[in-house]
């Protein structure tokens, strides 16, 4: 009888925190990571693995996704997952929340949160959990049951109140499906914020309050309004460059600000900035960080912002926050060298092209926001991120270990003895264009069609357990949900 069930050898061990890459052996039991030393004995093994000198990452924690927004959850969550194993993403942690879209109904989380689960149960090729949004004023008492049913981050989608996901909109009680009365506004926003506190001070949840926190989606709905009238009535802008004046990244410097204040009254100290996308808004974020240093704060960007701007694309880069013009995409990655960012995600939100463009299809008011692109945020992070000196150490870290720790998935992120073996190899030595028919997405398009990586994930295993291999998924759906506060 073998030691181990598996062997990778001859690899490159990029590990979050080490200084450089190691050449490590990797021995995987029972779905952990059970040896990983300079040379290991491939007769230990059941099956050995050649790396082919190959870098070895922790498998990416994509910590915001989109599964159900515009496709039911169930057939998100099959399709999506095999994009996720294909860009080397082993947990992804998706968004949900009552109203228009996802399952377009709204109600009791204690009824609705069962159903999400049922939904996904069986499906994914990743593991994945959700961050749970509370619309409603009923929502803020069931904060309790939820964290009961392993949630452990909350979102705040801060223009909701009064803009459209899209534009411009008059009625967003309609698209919220608020009850008669209600409004998602600042005051509910800190009334959010009171009631994650309260929870996180039960002594219930004393060994895991370090791990809730809320995340915000920093845009001014007010702001947006006036400019959106703005550009629209001047006709002077078209295509994603009008879309980025229409929300200007001062909006995003306002809301931030909004919300840190906020976090300081309440007094919850977990604050995650969502998908920042301009020098502007990360110039607020760092302001809030020196006026409040007792509030732990996270600050997040997309792939998609560093690599495209708002003149490289067309519609289908509509996003919400925008684009932005290419000196904002600079200042990310200024401040993303500089150690301000703590991680990177996709937010991918696959949108089939028959629901994403309007008519005409060039009226980028018209379009529908988001888009795919976890099976693109490891490789064109070491594509982008080496050519300005970001190490692959580093690189780990900002896909894996930090949102891993924050988010609560206590058994991921690291290459360590007894965490999951969750890993992907990565061939950084090819050469190839994006097109988004090579893509496992459902989506049949991507803003980053005709881009240039020199990196390509050849291999992911899942909790030991082979997912994607030379171009295609493999096996069954062998993704679970992750409970992110059992004791």
């Amino acid at each position: 009888m073998t030691a181990y069930d598996l062997l990778i050898t001859n690899v490159e061990v990029a590990r979050p925190g080490a200084e450089s890459v190691e050449k490590l052996d990797v021995a995987v039991k029972d779905g952990k990571f059970a040896k990983i030393a300079p040379s290991i004995a491939a007769s230990e093994a059941a099956e050995v693995v050649d790396g082919k000198g190959q870098t070895l990452f922790p498998g990416v924690v994509d910590g915001h996704q989109h599964w159900g927004i515009y496709n039911p959850l169930d057939e998100d969550t099959a399709k999506e997952s095999r994009a996720n194993a294909q860009g080397g993403v082993t947990a992804g942690l998706t968004y949900v929340r009552t109203g228009a879209y996802y399952l377009n109904k709204t109600g009791s989380y204690e009824e609705i949160y069962p159903e999400v689960l049922e939904l996904a149960e069986g499906k994914a090729y990743s593991d994945y959990a959700f961050h749970v949004a509370p619309i409603n004023q009923s929502h803020l008492t069931e904060i309790p049951y939820l964290i009961d049913q392993g949630v452990a981050s909350f979102k705040i989608f801060m223009f909701y109140g009064a803009h459209g996901l899209h534009g411009r909109s008059a009625d967003q009680g309609k698209f919220l499906m608020l009850p008669e009365g209600e409004s998602y506004d600042y005051g509910h926003f800190e009334f959010v914020m009171r009631a994650i506190e309260e929870a996180r001070r039960d002594p219930k949840y004393a060994d895991i309050k370090d791990q809730i926190s809320l995340s915000l989606h920093c845009e001014t709905a007010e702001i947006m309004r006036a400019y959106t009238k703005l550009v629209q009535d001047e006709g002077k802008l078209s295509g994603l460059e009008a879309y980025s004046a229409s929300r200007p990244p001062h909006s995003e410097g306002l809301a931030v600000t909004i919300a840190s204040y906020l976090a300081y009254e309440t007094e919850l100290p977990n604050i995650n900035l969502l998908h920042l996308t301009s020098a502007k808004a990360l110039d607020a974020a760092m302001k809030m960080q020196q006026t409040f240093p007792h509030i732990n704060f996270r600050r997040e960007v997309t792939i998609g912002h560093l690599l495209a701007d708002c003149h490289t694309g067309n519609p289908a880069g509509k996003v919400n926050p925008p684009l932005r013009p290419r000196e904002d995409v600079e200042a990310l990655w200024d401040h993303l060298l500089a150690g301000n960012i703590s991680w990177v995600v996709s937010d991918h939100a696959c949108c089939k092209e028959e629901a994403k463009f309007g008519d005409p299809k060039e009226d980028v008011f018209l379009a529908k926001s988001g888009f795919g692109g976890a099976e693109y945020l490891l490789p064109g992070l070491v594509s982008e991120g080496r050519k300005r000196g970001l190490s692959y150490t580093r690189i780990a870290e900002l896909v894996a270990q930090a949102p891993a720790e924050r988010y609560g998935l206590t058994s991921k992120g690291r290459i360590e003895e007894g965490f999951d073996a969750d890993f992907c190899l990565v061939d950084d030595t090819v050469n190839y264009t994006v097109r988004a028919e090579d893509s496992e997405s459902a989506q049949e398009y991507t803003p980053l069609e005709g881009y240039e990586m020199s990196a390509a994930v050849t291999a992911t295993y899942l909790r030991g357990g082979v997912v994607f291999r030379d171009g295609q998924v493999v096996g069954e759906p062998r993704g679970e949900y992750v409970n992110r506060t059992r004791a």
